[in-house]
């Protein structure tokens, strides 16, 4: 999982420091350096203190309602609020997001949503709006 991230130019960390289990619900913002792991139920915004190799891993069972701001995240999980994040963001297949997704790099597997605009982070912010497609009874290519 965090070696999906290695062509990046900035490397993010390799190890969890924090790990927030199924069962917590937490309430409150968290402020975090180094590696977190959120399994569980957060309602608050989530931000990586200074340094451009703090990563954030969302299991398949977390939900966020609140804003992430984290250079590196890598998501199975549901989020209700915008994203920004400075380096990339992996979403994999259960990844849900209702919100905004700023972004520099972006890596998305088959199966994950996202509910809002895509802006990426470069010289000149370039918006993507997406918009739902129907699949039923049609054949997809």
């Amino acid at each position: 999982m965090l070696g999906a991230l290695g062509k990046s130019k900035q490397k993010p960390c390799s190890s969890i420091d924090t790990l927030i289990g199924m069962t917590a619900d937490l309430k409150g913002n968290i402020v975090f350096s180094g590696g977190l792991r959120v399994d569980g139920k957060v309602k608050g915004n989530i931000t990586a203190e200074d340094g451009e190799n703090c990563v954030l891993i969302l299991g398949e069972h977390a939900e966020i309602r609140g804003n992430i701001t984290v250079p590196h995240v890598i998501s199975n999980g549901k989020i209700r609020g915008h994203v920004h994040c400075s380096a990339r963001i992996e979403l994999e297949s259960q990844a849900e997001i209702h919100g905004d997704v700023h972004y520099n790099i972006l890596g998305i597997e088959h199966g994950a949503a996202i509910h809002g605009n895509l802006v990426q982070q470069s010289g000149e912010d370039v918006v993507i709006r997406l918009k739902p497609v129907s699949t039923r009874g049609k054949r997809v290519s």
